[in-house]
């Protein structure tokens, strides 16, 4: 049994904003390897996100870029199975090659959060989040660090094996089974989450001038797994928004965006979204 867990953290709402990657290697049920890779994401750092992860721009600013360093993750995993908790760190690793016209990576995925909520009944529907888990089994780490998430994906993901005698072969092969054809998304319009999907367990709101029309993006939106709500809530967990509302100053958010922006400084975990990394991450189906 072999795997490699990645982790990103980004600079700003933009997913190709990687600015920390972390890595660690487990085999035969232990950790071989780690490193972490600081990363110039030649991007704006926004408040917000160094809020949470306290990387500054001075921090990376003469560390390489993400097309310097493609080699050496491609290297780093080999042929490994590669691990991520939810499906952002694995968009994002796609949207930092598309930036930089790059080859995307051939790797084979799993989610650990998807993994969780399969093996566990109390996480089927909630509380599958990495810090949530984290505690419920006593792993103590840094939250936010890439190598940290990494590490403790990880070790969830030994857990569910072991919680449910099932070896990491099936798994993966039942993952590779389940991958799902691309949705019809014209046949109807969805707002309650229908699968188990890449959005699974997201309570999404949309706003501004998208591309998408508003009720297909719902469908997208539904299709990938998540409940998708008119307005902004304490449930809300993702805010998707037009490519334009993320440049940095922009004076005219919505008002969803700005009550997004105010309930986030208040410590509520939302994610905001640009559009195209909203279709990258609803488009993963395996």
């Amino acid at each position: 049994m072999r795997f490699v867990v990645v982790d990103v953290e980004t600079a700003n709402s933009k997913f190709s904003s990687i600015c920390q990657i972390g890595l660690v290697r487990f085999e035969n049920g232990r950790e071989t390897a780690s490193e972490e890779l600081m990363v110039n994401p030649q991007a704006e750092f926004s408040p917000m996100n160094v809020g949470i992860h306290g990387i500054c721009e001075g921090d990376v600013s003469s560390s390489p870029y993400f097309v310097d360093l493609h080699p050496r993750l491609k290297e780093w995993v080999g042929d490994a199975v590669v691990v991520s908790h939810s499906a952002f760190d694995r968009t994002a690793l796609h949207q930092a090659c598309d930036r930089y016209a790059l080859e995307a990576f051939a790797w084979s995925w799993l989610d650990s959060a998807r993994i969780a909520r399969r093996t566990w009944d109390q996480f089927k529907d909630r509380g599958y989040g990495l810090r949530n888990l984290a505690d419920h089994f006593g792993i103590g780490f840094n939250h936010h660090n890439a190598v940290h998430d990494a590490r403790t994906a990880g070790l969830i993901l030994l857990r569910a094996l072991e919680h449910s005698g099932r070896s990491f072969d099936d798994v993966v092969a039942e993952s590779l089974a389940g991958a799902r054809a691309p949705a019809n998304y014209a046949a109807s319009v969805r707002r309650a989450g229908d699968g188990d999907g890449a959005l699974t367990g997201e309570a999404v709101v949309f706003t501004g001038e998208l591309e998408l029309p508003r009720t297909k993006a719902a469908d997208i939106a539904a299709a990938a797994g998540a409940d998708v709500h008119s307005g902004i809530t304490k449930k809300t967990t993702m805010l998707v928004v037009c490519e334009r509302d993320l440049q940095p100053g922009w004076p005219a958010k919505s008002g969803k965006h700005r009550k997004a922006e105010s309930l986030i400084a208040a410590g509520q975990s939302i994610r905001v979204v640009g559009e195209r990394d909203f279709m990258a991450l609803a488009s993963i189906t395996d």
